[in-house]
This record gives C-alpha cells, structure tokens and sequence, in this order.
C-alpha cells in the first residue's frame, strides 16, 4: 500500500491553506497513493489566540473538513487529516485539536481529540501553553481500514508511551503521529522517538509533520522541525521529507507488523510490577 505523507508550511489563514493542501492531495493521488496524512493543525498555525478565535469554526462549519471529505469522496481515497484546530463549547471557550479519519466515501470514520498537551518552556524565548487555548482529549482511538487497524494520536502524545501500547495492545498497525513539532526539540528528539514507538510496539508510524516559518498576520510567527517520516515495525526510517513542504510517499507493507511482533514478541510479555 503507497501511502503519502504531506508535508506543510501552514499560515494562520485557513482559507489561504486550502488550496495548497487540496493540491498536494490531488498530487499524492497522481502519484499513486491510496491514503494520504496530513499534519497536525493543517488549517491554521496560530500563536495568537485572538486571532485564532476569528478565523476557527466548529466542525460543523469548518471548510478545511468539508473540503478534504469532497477529496477523499472525489478521489475514492482514505484520508488522515492530522488534525484541525476547531471552535468548541467549552466553557473556558478552549479549541479542539482534532484528528479525522476519512473513508474513501467521505465520511468521518473516526475523530481523535489530543491527549496529552504541549506545556513546555524549552528556552527563555521558547514557551508553549497548550492547555490554555485547547481543551484535551481523554480517549484512544482504533479505526479500522482495508489495509490496517489505525491508532490515532497527534504530536505531544509521541512523549506518552503508554498510549502506543494500549493502541498497539489493542491490534493497531499502524500509528499515526501528524506533528507541529519544535525545531529544537524536534531536532533532538523527533527520529528517535517515532522509532522508539515503532520498536516497541512493532508497529508502523506515519508522522506528517509542519515544515518551516509559518506565515503570521498576528502573534509571533511559529517555525516547525518538519522531516516526516515513514518508520517500519522494526524502526528503519524508510522515508523522511527533509524541511521544506512537498509529498512524501512510503511503501507500506503490513506483512511486517507480524514478522517483526513474531521476532521480538514483546507486546505479550508485559508485567505486573509492584512499587515503588
């Protein structure tokens, strides 16, 4: 199965992001892919929270979701959109940070709400508070496709191993890591970790990722590490799409998850420990 990874420069106006989305799914399409991933927020790249409060919609208004479900239908494609930053009910009036799976009918086959929230200071001029502009997630979710059993999470989850092996435990293939990630940590720790989680659980990782300077018309402008990769179950990096936006294709062959869960069988032989 030929999967493309899309790699993106977003800005923080959805509707200038479209196009350039839908363009590198009709060119995965060309190029002969049957699913496509996108990247985490892959409508709006915002560090202004104002901002972000003009230009979002809910799910249900959103243009992004409704024009990639038009793709997947059109193209007869499965479709990752990596996640979506969406307007909620929230009392705190927090966003979603949404990852759908589309089916090649268009429909929604499944939606997964980040977990695990970004709320790091990396540098004296690099701090990141997450939880204050979103509202977190509190489930795991499986999806299942002609090719695969799907575990969905999104960026910061990646530092969680425990989420993997529940997904994995639970007969996930693949897992699915669609990414903003920081240069500097993504630099020190984006490779490593995607195949740490792909060793341990025997499983496939698909990471599209954020590339580069993102465009800002309010806020401080973001950079992302970019470099989205394809790791198979026993942790080669089979593709990696560099720092500069395009369509990364990968080979994926299923067949592996067993050869390699059959060698190290590791997922059977969890324990029960006590302390400390």
């Amino acid at each position: 199965m030929r999967a493309a990874l899309l790699q993106l420069s977003s800005g923080d106006d959805p509707a200038a992001n479209l196009p350039l989305t839908l363009g590198m799914v009709d060119s995965a399409v060309r190029d002969g892919a049957a699913f496509v991933l996108t990247p985490e927020v892959t409508n709006c790249v915002s560090a202004s929270r104002r901002h972000q409060m003009e230009v979002l919609r809910p799910e249900s208004e959103d243009p992004t979701l409704a024009a990639l479900r038009d793709a997947a239908a059109r193209y007869g494609i499965w479709l990752l959109i990596g996640s979506l930053a969406l307007r909620t009910d929230d009392s705190r009036r927090r966003f979603a940070n949404r990852s759908f799976l589309i089916g090649p009918d268009g429909a929604v086959g499944a939606r997964y709400d980040k977990v695990h929230m970004f709320d790091v200071d990396i540098s004296p001029g690099e701090t990141y508070r997450e939880s204050d502009g979103y509202r977190p997630g509190d489930r795991a979710v499986l999806a299942d496709m002609p090719f695969g059993r799907l575990g969905l999470t999104i960026c910061y989850d990646l530092r969680f191993p425990q989420l993997y092996r529940r997904l994995a435990q639970a007969g996930a293939d693949i897992l699915t890591v669609p990414a903003a990630f920081s240069p500097v940590t993504g630099a020190a720790h984006w490779e490593v970790l995607l195949r740490a989680r792909a060793i341990e659980n025997g499983a496939w990782v698909l990471a599209p990722a954020q590339c580069g300077g993102h465009r800002a018309s309010r806020g401080k402008p973001r950079a992302t590490w970019g470099h989205s990769m394809a790791v198979s179950p026993w942790g080669e990096v089979t593709v990696d799409g560099g720092e500069t936006p395009g369509v990364v294709l990968a080979e994926i062959d299923i067949g592996e998850v067993a050869a390699a869960r059959r060698r190290v069988p590791s997922l059977n032989h969890d324990r029960r420990v006590e302390g400390p």
